[in-house]
């Protein structure tokens, strides 16, 4: 499958081959299965923090001990990997220099 160049912003969960506003944090070069499977870690992501919030509303709940808090992060953790997987020399570069995937294999 060919490869298309795809913009995205891990924060707003965006993947666009558009570059408009700030969408444009990290640029990969991606198949329709790839860009298929960073949306998948995205949409987890995303379930996960919405049950985060609803848990914290529940004061005997500590967050330390949060299951829902773990997959975020580890989610978060996946997306990094397959973005930097995916990335330009400048992406790769950036996440990198974050230090978030200091414990992962790049």
């Amino acid at each position: 499958m060919k490869r298309k160049k795809y913009y995205v912003n891990i924060g707003s969960t965006e993947i666009s081959q558009v570059t408009y506003g700030d969408n444009a944090d990290f640029v990969v070069y991606a198949t329709e299965a790839e860009v298929l499977r960073l949306r998948s870690l995205m949409d987890q992501m995303y379930t996960a923090d919405m049950r985060s919030f609803f848990r914290s509303h529940v004061p005997i709940m500590s967050y330390h001990n949060d299951q829902s808090n773990d997959d975020h992060d580890n989610r978060l953790t996946d997306a990094f990997q397959l973005i930097y997987q995916l990335g330009n020399d400048e992406t790769k570069s950036h996440i990198e220099h974050m230090g978030v995937l200091k414990d992962k294999p790049l």
